[in-house]
Parts: structure tokens; C-alpha cells; sequence
């Protein structure tokens, strides 16, 4: 187990990394801000679905969700369509014209690591990689019914883990 000062200086690190959330959001065009970036990511991840478990995955309330998919869904980069099983509730599902809009975000934010990272190499950039995604594991374990520590197994994952942050542009 590392030192209790190692815990807090990943404490003040993490905080930071708003910074960089930032500058990936500021990449991002004024008509897609980060929580419709996070929309298409989804559907894009995930394929159709009810906005319930769109809220779900964005770790949102329905609210909030409904504010983005209105967002998205007025810009033609999703469609909203009755659901066969249940007539109250809607589909949701990219269009064209989202599956390119992502792709743009996905070019931008690539160019934005691209361009802040360059003096970093391959190695570098996959072991933060791999470690942020430990982190994440390490996160997503220790809820109820998780792996105890140090013996992980990649099944006590809530059904978001990687496939959730796949391709995210902020």
C-alpha cells in the first residue's frame, strides 16, 4: 500500500485534470458541448436505446439527459423514434449526420493530444493508458459485490467500464 502523502498528491493531480478536461472541451465546436459529445459517444458505443439507459451510462438523473438528447435530437444528429415495446417511451439512435459530427470531434480531440502531447512517446502515452484504466477498475471494484483489492477480474464491472469511455471526446 503506498504512503498516505502519495494518496493526497494523487488527490491534487486528479483535481488537475480538469484543466485538461478543459482544454479538450474548449476543442469542441460551440454547437456540441461536451454533454452532447457524450451522447453520440454512447449511442455511437452502444447502438439504439432508451433514453433511460442513456441516463444511466452518462451517470446523470432523466433531467439532465433529456436536456442533452433535445440538444442532439434538434440538430438532426440523433432520431427519436417510439419504441415497439413500449409506445411511451422513445428509440434513440445516430443518424448520418451524428456519426459525422462525431467523427469531427473525435478528429478534434485527437489533434488537441495530439498536439499537447507530442514530446511524449508511444510508451508514455500507453502507460497512462493503462493506468488511468486500473484506476478506473479500482473504482469500479470496491462497490458492493466487487473484487477485493489486488484480485480483480474484470466481471465485477457495472456494465460501463471501458465500452462507456470508448472513443469519448471530452
Amino acid at each position: 500500500m503506498a504512503a498516505r502523502s502519495s494518496y493526497e498528491e494523487l488527490a491534487r493531480q486528479l483535481s488537475a485534470v480538469g484543466a485538461v478536461k478543459r482544454g479538450l472541451a474548449r476543442a469542441l465546436p460551440p454547437e456540441c458541448p461536451a454533454g452532447s459529445a457524450a451522447v453520440l459517444t454512447l449511442l455511437d458505443r452502444h447502438g439504439e436505446m432508451r433514453i433511460s439507459r442513456l441516463a444511466e451510462l452518462l451517470s446523470v438523473d432523466m433531467s439532465v439527459t433529456s436536456r442533452h438528447v433535445a440538444h442532439v435530437a434538434d440538430r438532426g444528429w440523433i432520431e427519436r423514434s417510439p419504441d415497439p415495446a413500449d409506445k411511451r417511451s422513445r428509440i434513440l439512435r445516430l443518424t448520418p449526420g451524428g456519426h459525422a459530427q462525431l467523427d469531427e470531434l473525435t478528429r478534434r480531440t485527437t489533434e488537441v493530444f495530439a498536439h499537447n502531447l507530442q514530446d511524449w512517446s508511444d510508451d508514455d502515452v500507453g502507460l497512462l493508458i493503462a493506468l488511468l484504466s486500473r484506476l478506473r477498475d479500482s473504482f469500479a471494484c470496491r462497490g458492493s459485490g466487487g473484487c477485493a483489492p489486488g484480485r480483480h477480474t474484470g466481471e465485477c464491472r457495472t456494465g460501463l467500464g471501458d465500452e462507456a469511455h470508448a472513443r469519448t471526446p471530452v
